[in-house]
């Protein structure tokens, strides 16, 4: 063949690969169009719709007297739906709604605006992200009155994302007892303690992929709505835990020491009522950052407030009299291979057991427990068992410590193990076990688990009620704990505890020190404590107050740190005292039970004289509220009652309808006791004090 001729057929042998190649790609297209196609688009409809999660409002934690502790506020972002707006609306509104965008978030000028809805309206856009501003609930319910937005999601295409974060009210008010939760549903405190109670059963609705990978939600019948959480209850009183607070800081500051505790629980049932704990910060500073009531870290070798367990061993075992003569030697004695020393240098001689106790004699102590207990230590380690100190407390928060005590026959017993134990050393309990131990003798040798809430519940539904848990009906005899009650008192009156006095009210309690070990060595940082209850002669509240690690070597020990309980009862004692003055001071001397004591003036004047009752005035302007006096010979005088702004209303007399006038005026949410036809005879918060949000206020009406 001639060349030409071999081109030639190369040539048609190449095309006709080409038209074969180019017949069999439009025969696999017109296959996959016709055959296949609605498994792609099936697959391509999977790629763009998926089922995600509706997170669930998380529950409230209140304090006992229905102040918010911890709350979730809901923040929104903004989306459009153009694609769902009608024309005529459009043309109409979309200035004024693009004017509005532009004036509120200022992120753009209002034509931008405008081209970005007409733009994503042209393409059918079904997403349009608005701002990556957060918007609260107030900015929400604005921006759904603006042109266009007001028809709502089908006509307006207004969308909202809703997100959640959780706010504390009181700041850093009990912070650490309140705690958190975090995305891998770790956390600390009551949060996480009870977030089973709190998180709620999450949601899911189908979501649409749009374009720039947002999700945009259909609201179709396939969504599953939330269960939004439980509220928690507790039982921590917000004005006992800023009295609390303020003194553990301001002793802190003294003191400069590591971290520092201190709790209030009610005598009776339990209830803790304040609980602060706070560390130094690098800075110096002081934060809530640590549980040491509770922790690991807390639980430590507790020092002379043990003595009060071996007392009450000794009391029990044998027939001492807190007038017994002891021997306490020259300040050195040895046990074994050890030589125990007492505090003061020389010692001091022979004393009574009464202040063996008081002086906080650790020699005299540990001479009694070591010949009574010698030849059976686990006859003492009873008295442990019985008390609760060698087991968990069984407290509400997560993460309580594990107490350590020694026993014969392990590594950590020897010859000197019982008689260090019996001054608090060798073995480590947390402040919570000493304050349940100390609350006991108080309530009457009944010993009650602490607690910190009270109920959960749905709405207004209990759903979970945690009730007063006796934990032992006696811990000793009564004659015991008379004796005991005795050397409590004796301590603060003539011992080591000196510094707790309180002007108001008469304390009861034992100081402690431990010197803290560092690589097996005892060392000069203390562990100083102080524990006891108040009024001593009607005990109301127990209490514990710890300082670790002082810098200053003068408040090292636990006598010099217990002012602070005297500091907080007389805080305590003056809130009590100005609600009795108020409440003296509205409510004059009756004639008869319908004597009015307040309210509007222009109302009360015109009932007076209705009822024909002589009535005095001056300086009283018409709009002022009044509180009325008694006159003589039966005639009423009127006073202007002070409202003065930024501090909670009197509204002590005033009738049901009035109070509420008042305190609704200015922003108060009001619960309230008794019959809606009777008058104020108590109120909380306090007339006078400082508004603490959010403004809440409870009343007693007779």
């Amino acid at each position: 063949m001639q060349p030409r001729q071999v081109l030639l057929l190369r040539v048609r042998i190449a095309f006709l690969g080409l038209l074969l190649a180019g017949c069999a790609v439009l025969g696999k297209l017109v296959y996959i169009q016709w055959w296949e196609g609605a498994r792609w688009v099936e697959a391509a409809q999977a790629d763009n719709l998926a089922y995600r999660p509706i997170p669930a409002t998380r529950g409230n934690l209140y304090a006992d007297d229905g102040s918010l502790l911890a709350t979730s506020l809901p923040f929104y972002k903004l989306a459009l739906d153009p694609t769902v707006i009608p024309e005529e609306v459009i043309e109409q509104h979309l200035e004024a709604l693009c004017e509005n965008l532009s004036e509120f978030f200022q992120e753009k000028p209002a034509q931008n605006y405008k081209e970005l809805i007409l733009q994503a309206r042209t393409c059918q856009r079904r997403y349009v992200p608005l701002s990556k501003r957060r918007l609260n609930y107030a900015e929400k319910q604005t921006i759904s009155q603006w042109p266009v937005f007001c028809m709502g999601r089908l006509r307006g295409g207004i969308l909202f994302e809703k997100s959640e974060e959780r706010f504390k009210p009181f700041g850093s008010l009990a912070s650490r007892t309140i705690g958190f939760v975090n995305a891998e549903r770790q956390g600390v405190g009551l949060e996480y303690s009870f977030d089973k109670y709190l998180q709620g059963k999450v949601g899911r609705a189908l979501h649409q992929k749009t374009v720039g990978g947002h999700w945009k939600p259909l609201y179709n019948g396939s969504m599953l709505r939330p269960v939004h959480g439980h509220d928690v209850e507790t039982t921590l009183d917000v004005n006992l835990q800023d009295v609390a607070h303020q003194s553990l800081l301001q002793l802190l500051h003294k003191t400069r020491a590591a971290y520092g505790c201190v709790a209030l629980m009610e005598v009776h049932t339990g209830q803790i009522k304040a609980m602060a704990n706070l560390s130094r910060t690098p800075a110096g500073c002081y934060e809530e950052r640590y549980n040491y009531l509770v922790g690991n870290q807390g639980t430590t070798e507790p020092g002379s407030s043990f003595k009060l367990v071996s007392m009450l061993a000794l009391l029990e075992e044998t027939d001492l009299q807190l007038t017994n003569l002891v021997d306490t030697y020259q300040g050195t004695y040895r046990f074994h291979d050890r030589i125990m020393r007492d505090v003061k240098r020389g010692g001091f001689g022979t004393i009574t057991l009464k202040e063996v106790f008081t002086k906080s004699s650790n020699i005299g102590l540990s001479r009694l427990v070591e010949e009574t207990f010698r030849k059976n230590p686990e006859r003492f380690l009873e008295y442990v068992d019985k008390l609760g100190m060698s087991r968990p407390v069984g407290f509400q928060l997560a993460g309580e410590g594990i107490p350590s005590i020694p026993r014969p026959g392990t590594p950590a017993w020897s010859g000197v193990a019982l008689p260090w134990m019996s001054i608090g050393y060798g073995l480590k309990v947390n402040p919570l076990h000493t304050l349940t131990l100390y609350n006991a003798v108080a309530n009457g040798g009944k010993m009650v688990k602490p607690f910190l809430v009270k109920r959960i519940k749905k709405a207004h539904v209990v759903t979970h009620e945690f009730p007063v848990t006796v934990l032992r009906e006696k811990i000793c005899s009564s004659r015991t704990l008379l004796k005991l009650k005795e050397l409590l008192e004796g301590t603060v009156t003539e011992g080591t505890a000196k510094k707790s006095g309180s002007k108001f009210y008469k304390l009861a309690g034992k100081s402690g020190t431990a010197h803290k070990v560092c690589q097996g060595q005892y060392t000069h940082d203390t562990y100083a404590s102080f524990a006891g209850y108040f009024p001593a002669e009607a005990p109301r509240y127990s209490f514990i107050v710890v300082v670790d690690s002082p810098e200053d070597a003068a408040w090292r020990f636990g006598g010099n740190i217990a002012a602070i309980i005297g500091d907080i009862a007389n805080k305590l004692a003056a809130q009590d005292l100005r609600s009795r003055k108020w409440s003296e001071e509205v409510a004059p001397p009756q004639k008869n039970g319908s004597y009015i004591k307040a309210g509007p003036f222009t109302e009360l004047r015109l009932l007076c004289r209705e009822l024909k009752i002589p009535h005095q005035f001056e300086q009283v302007s018409e709009g002022d509220w009044v509180d009325i006096q008694q006159g003589q010979e039966g005639s009423v005088v009127f006073k202007t009652r002070s409202m003065p702004a930024g501090v909670v209303p009197c509204v002590l007399g005033m009738s049901f309808r009035d109070a509420l006038f008042v305190l609704e005026q200015r922003g108060f949410s009001v619960k309230y006791k008794g019959h809606k036809g009777g008058r104020v005879v108590d109120q909380w918060a306090r007339p006078g004090s400082k508004i603490n949000f959010p403004k809440r206020i409870s009343l007693v009406l007779s």
